[in-house]
Formats: C-alpha cells, structure tokens, sequence
C-alpha cells in the first residue's frame, strides 16, 4: 500500500471555492485524507430491509453519490468508493402493513430477516425480496456502489477481528450506552445479541458472563430457561444496532456517512464504540427528515409517503433526484403534490443552465454529474397538465402535434424528452388533477373581459409569439381589474381550467393555439353570452 506522501496528488483548484453543499461536504473528505494519510476514501450508506425501501433510502444513496463525485472532482487520483449496507441480520421487530400474508409473518418476529420468509413468494427471504428491490432502483439510476449483507459478512467471519475487539472493550462500551437507557432496558442491555440455537431469535438478552479465551458469551435463554454459551464469531451472535453501526465502520474503513437528524444522539453513541475498538469515525452530515403528506415520518412499516415506483409512474428519473438534492438540512414532504413543482424546477434549471455563472453550484450539474442534457426549451410539467385538460385527451401524440409545433425547431433529444413528459402528465392528470377541477361560471366582469380577450385574440396573427400574447392578456386585466391583476389571472385560471393556478397565459396560448383557445373561451362561457 503507498503512503500518501509517495502518490502524486492532484488537487483540481477548479472546485476549491464552490459553494454547493456537496462540495463543501467534500471539502471534509479531502482534510481527511490530507490528515489521516490515506489512499482511499470510503462512503457508506446503511439501511434495514424490516421494510419495503421508500423514497428516504434512495435519497440517502443519491446525496451520499453527489458527496463522492464531488470528492473526486477535487482530488481525481484517490480512489473514492460506496457501500451500500443493508442490516439484513437484525431482528424482525414488527410486521410492516403494506405487504401480504400478515398472519404467516407473525410467526417469526424477533428472527434474522434474512430467515423471514419473502411475504411476496418471490425470493430467500424477506430481507433477500427488499435487498433485491433496493438494488434494482440503485441500478436503473446508474448508481455506482458495492453492496454489503450484514447476514454474510457476520456469517463469513469479515467482522470477527472486530468483534473480538467488542468482547475485550465490553466493560467500556457497556459504561458509553448504560446513561443513555431506561432503567428498565438497562438491566437486559447487550452490545451483543446471540441469536438461539432453539428458537434462532436475535435475543436482547443480558450477558451473564464473558470468555475472551474463546470469545463466547453466557446468557439464559428466555424460551428454555437454559444457561447458553455461544461464540460471538461466525454469525453466532450479532451487535445490537449502535455497536454495530461503530462496529462497522472500523471494519470496513468507512470514512463518511449521513444520517437523519432523528439518529443524531446514535450518531455520537457510535462513533465513541468506533473509539474505543480502536477506530475514527467517518465524517457525517446530518439530514433533516421526509415527511408525508399530514407532516409524519415516513415509514418502512407504515408505508406512509411516496414509494420509488411511485413517484416514477408520474416523473422522469431527473425530477426525482432533483428534489432530493434540494437543501437536505430541510425537511420535505414526500407526496403526489410536490412532483410537478419539482419536474418544473428542474426544466427552469436545464432551460437557465447555460447562463448560469456558478455552474457548479447549480442541482442539475450535480445530478448529471456535470454531463448536462440539452432539452432546448422544454416545456413545464404544470403547462402540459392544462394543455392535457384543455385537449381532453390521453392520447400523447395529440399533445406532441402543439408541442412540436410551439418548439422553435427542438432537437431530438428534446423531442424525446418531451414525448416522455407527455406520457407522465396524461397519467398524473388523469389519477391526480381532472377529480380536482371545479370550473366557475363567469360573473358580469369576468365576462365582459373573456369576450373582450376573445376578440382581441381574434385580431391577432396565429403566429404571434407568447411574449406578445401575454401581454394582450395584461392589458385587459388592467382594464377590467385595474390594479388587481391577480384576481384577472386567477378567474381565467377558474374559468378555463377549473383551478386556482395555472399557466402564463401566453405561453398556453401559443402552445394551444389563437384559434383554440378561442374555442376554450367560448365553450366556458356557454349560455351567459
């Protein structure tokens, strides 16, 4: 192995100054490996498969890949890499409520996941079914990451050496967790949690004795009543999670991980165990937590917010790394809602990208990894939603005739890129939007404006750009409403597409089409002409 003073290192000064979060996350890497010496730095992000994996793990492997690919921009000759942990031997504490056969899985709480039978019939276990559905999402990302199963690194001996070193410091770590538990939990704590070889349990069990001679542990078994012996080594027992997840990181070398903020006293727990076993704790940022729609913690258990596949029936891949990357020391909702803000934010950024001065600080330089899509003038989510009312179809192509003809000679790239979006947006219209329209007829001045807007568009060449159709627009709101423009736009968006926002009008308009819309004015306003 070279020392770090016999590899030439690179330091890329492109990067030093920006600004971005996971820039200056990677600035933390960096002092690391000027500080410790190193040739490589190791991220890691943990998850336990009790659970079908939500929107939070993936978030939690996208940030951590946004840290890495910082950190070798800055310094491209030391090898960075990413595991990604899955605590597939802890217990199985309580049957989640999003998945079937309820009543079977009863029948082994408390066991190893990877010995719960796969509720779905599908694969080993239910650890195996989780770990395989996480693995495909980080897949069809194109996430680059070695996966760990605490089931087969306990059971192939990778974490002997280091739990020796957690039998022969038990004294001490017991002293690190005892002030932080109930006093009732602080007479059965454990470290280490044997697993039965009658009932094949994780016991949390206190530890009778000791044997550092053959590293083993003495408890009383809770089924049989029965003094046990067995050996920490070899799968025979496994950490309780806090000593594990120390455990871990002076095991696998890790030198950075994330967490929720609700895991911010564990954090401090685990990096003393790494302490005392002879480790140094990664670098960390700590993460505020996603919610669901009423505010709530999302769940593995539950099932509560948004699943993975969910959100991405209704969205491209882009929107969705694009809000995670958004302020991860802020608290999100993860609902149905948020995905059209978050689609049209990221087209305003790929649309603005080229005449940004700080490019780097920007989120879509960091979720392309510098390798920026050219969707020329790609149109907002929330306008296709309207123009999918508007067309009252389900039919993309009929969507991809406006859009190609509003596109000032696009490219092909932008054209996909479109097609698919109008795919997304007839079925989030159709699942989310078209139950939630209430039109409002016309009162007396609303009606004098929409005939006024509709001759004015009638007067107006088909071709006449959005800028100038917008402002057609202006005008006869501040004729009719005077100073109050919002409630001009708000009663056309009432009116029109029975909703309290909409489009910029002139954007719709020439999307839609002068004759058409005039159409749309003239349908709405039915009888009160």
């Amino acid at each position: 192995m070279l020392a770090l003073s016999e590899i030439n290192i690179i330091m890329n000064d492109t990067y030093i100054n920006a600004k971005s979060w996971p820039f200056e996350e990677a600035r933390k890497l960096v002092s690391r490996v000027n500080k410790l010496n190193k040739h490589e730095i190791v991220l890691e992000t943990g998850y336990g498969p009790s659970g079908l994996p939500h929107i939070g793990t993936f978030g939690e492997v996208l940030r951590t890949t946004l840290v890495m690919n910082a950190f070798r921009k800055m310094m491209p000759n030391i090898k960075a890499k990413l595991y990604v942990f899955s605590d597939d031997s802890d217990g199985f504490r309580k049957v989640p409520t999003n998945v079937p056969n309820q009543e079977m899985l009863q029948n082994y709480l408390e066991m190893p996941l990877t010995s719960v039978p796969d509720p779905f019939g599908k694969y080993e276990s239910f650890a195996h079914h989780n770990n395989a559905m996480l693995r495909r999402f980080l897949d069809s990302f194109n996430f680059e990451y070695e996966f760990k199963s605490s089931t087969e690194m306990y059971k192939n001996g990778l974490f002997n050496n280091c739990l020796k070193k957690v039998l022969e410091n038990f004294g001490k770590i017991m002293n690190i967790m005892l002030p932080s538990l109930r006093e009732e939990r602080q007479k059965t704590y454990s470290p280490i949690l044997p697993i039965s070889p009658t009932s094949h349990k994780v016991l949390q069990v206190h530890i009778e004795e000791i044997n550092l001679n053959n590293y083993s542990v003495i408890y009383t078994d809770p089924d049989t009543n029965k003094k046990e012996e067995v050996s920490v080594l070899d799968g025979n027992c496994k950490l309780q999670w806090k000593a594990d997840w120390g455990m871990r990181w002076v095991a696998l070398g890790i030198d950075y991980e994330m967490n929720g903020k609700d895991l911010i006293d564990s954090f401090k727990l685990s990096s003393k165990i790494c302490k005392t076993i002879g480790g140094i704790p990664p670098e960390n940022l700590t993460y505020e937590l996603f919610l669901d729609e009423e505010g709530k913690k999302i769940s593995k258990s539950k099932g509560n917010g948004l699943s993975i596949d969910e959100w991405l029936k209704y969205a491209p891949e882009e929107s969705l790394a694009y809000y995670m990357y958004q302020a991860p020391k802020r608290a999100k909702k993860l609902y149905f809602d948020v995905i059209p803000s978050a689609m049209d934010s990221y087209i305003d950024e790929i649309n603005n990208y080229n005449n940004t001065k700080n490019e780097l600080d920007t989120t879509v330089y960091h979720i392309h990894n510098g390798n920026i899509p050219q969707y020329n003038g790609a149109l907002k989510f929330s306008l296709l939603l309207n123009l999918v009312q508007a067309c009252n179809t389900s039919d993309e192509n009929t969507l991809m005739q406006f859009i190609s003809k509003y596109l000032n000679n696009p490219s092909e790239e932008t054209l996909e890129f479109m097609k698919k979006l109008a795919r997304y947006a007839i079925v989030y219209y159709n699942d989310f939007v078209s139950s939630t329209r209430k039109f409002e007829s016309p009162n007396e001045t609303q009606l004098k404006a929409l005939l006024d807007l509709k001759e004015s568009l009638s007067n107006i060449d088909s071709n006449t750009n959005s800028d100038v159709l917008q402002n057609v627009v202006f005008e006869i709101g501040k004729k009719y409403y005077q100073d109050n423009l919002k409630a001009w736009f708000q009663s056309l968006y009432r009116i029109l597409f029975g909703a309290d926002n909409g489009p910029r009008m002139g954007s719709f308009i020439s999307l839609y089409g002068i004759e058409n819309t005039i159409n749309l004015i003239s349908s709405k306003l039915g009888k009160v002409q």
